[in-house]
């Protein structure tokens, strides 16, 4: 079964409860205590999925579907208001967003750009969607206001399968990533542009993330030379005269296309796979 794992300020991950339907490239929302897994494609067809999941602290119990069957989304908010977007049912890419109000899902405004492997962060009234692919990597950056989506200001690097950590719509992290290579770039968003600050000492792309832009997690993915990953690190802001990434304990077992919920002293990771090629973990 896929397994939870969480983290605390002293940096151990625990083994817990698995999703119900096993997946990766999922979209996800809210705490280590109450969170929201939804889509995601498994290994068994393989088969896009429209399931959606709520966790109590303990298990995982199986809620309203997606409208719209869709893996490699971004997602935003809580376990009772959440917000997906984006992703692909295989093909064409979308741009359908869906807004979660605690027991079912409804089609609101689209995306102005259609991609999947995108970063989200934010509420499901103020939320942020950056980088993914629409054939290529893309830098393009959008904000939510609770009823429409508004191009703004670029990353600085175009990249797709990128880690995230934010708040709001106008406070968030962009770490790792896939751009013409393995990235390590991260960048912060103040509401108005994005700034590149320290790298992650590990490139990697299908990061998972959590927390925010003075405390963040990073962890899983797939780094070189061709591997997933355990490493875990943790951010602890750009300012001086302490900051950056630094090392923190590693995943119980490694992963990538994972997804997270939570902060930075109390995180939740499910879902992902292991190494090529991508079969479900057990």
């Amino acid at each position: 079964k896929y397994q939870y794992a969480n983290v605390t300020a002293a940096g151990s991950w625990s083994t817990g409860n698995g999703l119900n339907t096993k997946r990766r490239y999922l979209g996800s929302a809210g705490t280590q205590t109450a969170a929201l897994a939804f889509g995601g494609v498994d290994d068994s067809g393989p088969t896009v999925e429209d399931a959606t999941e709520l966790y109590n602290g303990t298990n995982w119990t199986e809620v309203n579907d997606l409208n719209t069957a869709r893996y490699s989304l971004g997602g935003a908010g809580t376990s009772t208001a959440a917000l997906a977007f984006g992703g692909t049912p295989g093909s064409p890419y979308l741009n359908e967003t869906e807004l979660w109000n605690g027991t079912n899902w409804t089609e609101v405004n689209n995306l102005t750009t259609a991609r999947r492997y995108i970063g989200g962060t934010g509420t499901s009234t103020a939320a942020l969607a950056f980088g993914g692919n629409t054939g290529s990597p893309v830098a393009n950056t959008e904000t939510w206001n609770g009823t429409n989506w508004t191009e703004v200001a670029d990353l600085n690097t175009a990249r797709a399968y990128v880690g995230s950590a934010g708040p709001s719509n106008t406070s968030a992290l962009c770490f790792g990533g896939y751009s013409t290579t393995f990235t390590a770039n991260t960048e912060e968003w103040n509401g108005t542009s994005w700034t590149e600050v320290a790298d992650l000492a590990i490139a990697r792309y299908g990061v998972a993330g959590s927390g925010n832009v003075t405390a963040a997690l990073a962890f899983g993915g797939y780094q070189p030379p061709g591997s997933d990953t355990t490493a875990t690190e943790e951010w602890t802001g750009a300012g001086a005269p302490v900051g950056g990434w630094s090392t923190a304990a590693n995943l119980n077992t490694a992963r990538t296309q994972a997804s997270a919920a939570g902060n930075a002293t109390a995180a939740l990771v499910f879902g992902g796979n292991g190494d090529p090629p991508y079969y479900a973990l057990t």
